[in-house]
């Protein structure tokens, strides 16, 4: 944890702190801290799991949001920003209303939030962990590139602090409150880029396009067989008609 400067900082006057641009900070009991530059690595992690919480809650038709960037305010003198925040779509809307910074108040509590290990990482590990418990987030995710792993700290029925499971490669990470969602934890540490992911979507949705096409085609070729069938016998039985037979049409 890097402090920027000895001054120490109220909430309010944090939420009206104008940095160095480009730069995020943190505040912890009062001390402003600078967020380190995100690596690559860092950047595609945060970006694949967004695209993946928001594939899952748009599939199962969830009223909830991934949103990057958003402070969380812990302490009475404390907002930390997670790499994700998963919270109600309701409460999200709610904090795009008022004016100023995207802070979740004390009573704007999230469902999940995710921290991407860095140079601070024991902060993650540590600090961070105590303050998401302490105000009682349902679920914390700490991806660990470097260890590697994937720390779900979650709180178990009647239990009042975190308790941990631990997702390494080759295993895959589920969500303790929405069970259905599982990732590979090799893809989570080493994810693809989202534009290859929406591309490949992209290209089964046409390829699906194209099979509900010819899907269509043999279905209108079907019926046109049909009709020339029942038009043929149609004429067979007009002949047989003006010949005298009639067809017996019981079984």
């Amino acid at each position: 944890m890097v402090i920027t400067s000895t001054q120490k900082l109220t909430f309010e006057e944090y939420l009206n702190y104008q940095g160095e641009s480009g730069v995020c900070y943190e505040l912890y009991r009062g001390n402003l801290i600078e967020m380190p530059t995100p690596t690559a690595i860092h950047i595609k992690i945060c970006e694949f799991l967004v695209y993946q919480f928001r594939r899952f809650f748009a599939a199962h038709n969830l009223p909830i949001v991934a949103i990057v960037t958003t402070a969380v305010r812990t302490e009475e003198n404390s907002s930390r920003i997670p790499d994700v925040v998963i919270c109600t779509q309701s409460l999200w809307e709610q904090v795009c209303a008022q004016p100023g910074s995207a802070v979740l108040e004390f009573e704007e509590k999230p469902l999940l939030v995710i921290e991407v290990t860095s140079q601070n990482w024991r902060d993650d590990y540590i600090r961070k962990r105590a303050e998401y418990d302490l105000i009682d987030i349902p679920e914390y995710w700490i991806v660990d590139p470097n260890q590697p792993k994937i720390r779900v700290c979650s709180r178990p029925e009647n239990e009042g602090s975190y308790s941990h499971q631990e997702f390494l490669p080759g295993q895959q990470v589920q969500s303790v409150q929405f069970a259905e969602f599982i990732l590979s934890v090799n893809e989570v540490l080493c994810p693809p880029l989202v534009e290859d992911l929406i591309r490949e979507e992209q290209a089964q949705l046409q390829q699906l396009e194209q099979q509900n096409v010819q899907l269509e085609q043999q279905n209108v070729q079907l019926e046109q067989q049909v009709n020339a069938e029942r038009q043929r016998a149609e004429r067979l039985a007009q002949r047989l008609r003006e010949m005298g037979i009639e067809m017996d049409t019981e079984l």
